[in-house]
């Protein structure tokens, strides 16, 4: 049905809205809401983004009603990713500039995944994947392992920090991005491929 384009749209709207919620009732200052809001609204934008990540591999794996619907609004979710990563963009800058600067290189790499968050959105359409041929799978895969990079090392540093307050993201986040990859390796090359030849 057409209107299910727009579902993983809301969701993104649903998930972002109410981690900038749930950080603005938390935070006891602006500071406090402000860093929050950036930290809560990245971590609404990781299911976007596994699913994305993981909507061709799972259809290989197990083939389905579910995982069919997943594959064809693969798209759709990738630009609902977009949307609530740049969500977090705007919470980032708001923490940033008001509240907590960061010197300049440690944004590089963050800068280079919004690079290709919004290369891979304005890319997102039919007339793009033809016009640019083999070069638009190769910018899509790489994209989209390198914000999945900089997912595990976010949360990865997370999982060691001094401070345990971030421990439970990291060792949660860190190894669901590792499964991730566990799941696309094995449709890639294991009883996946074998089972639905590319």
């Amino acid at each position: 049905m057409p209107e299910q384009r727009y579902v993983p749209f809301a969701v993104a709207l649903a998930l972002s809205g109410f981690a900038i919620g749930l950080a603005l009732w938390s935070g006891p200052t602006s500071s406090d809401a402000a860093l929050l809001a950036a930290r809560w609204t990245a971590r609404a934008a990781l299911p976007l983004f596994l699913i994305t990540y993981l909507a061709s591999s799972l259809y290989r794996l197990a083939p389905g009603a579910t995982t069919r619907t997943l594959l064809r609004r693969r798209r759709q979710w990738g630009l609902a990713f977009a949307l609530a990563h740049s969500i977090h963009l705007a919470a980032l800058l708001v923490n940033i500039t008001l509240f907590r600067p960061r010197p300049l290189m440690t944004l590089a790499g963050g800068a280079l995944a919004y690079a290709f968050i919004y290369l891979m959105a304005l890319t997102s359409n039919d007339a793009a994947q033809r016009a640019m041929g083999r070069w638009w799978k190769r910018l899509h895969i790489v994209g989209l392992h390198y914000i999945w990079l900089i997912f595990l090392i976010s949360y990865g540093g997370r999982a060691i920090h001094e401070d345990p307050a971030y421990h439970v993201e990291g060792r949660l986040f860190a190894p669901l991005l590792l499964v991730a990859l566990a799941i696309r390796l094995w449709a890639r090359f294991g009883r996946g491929r074998r089972a639905q030849p590319a």
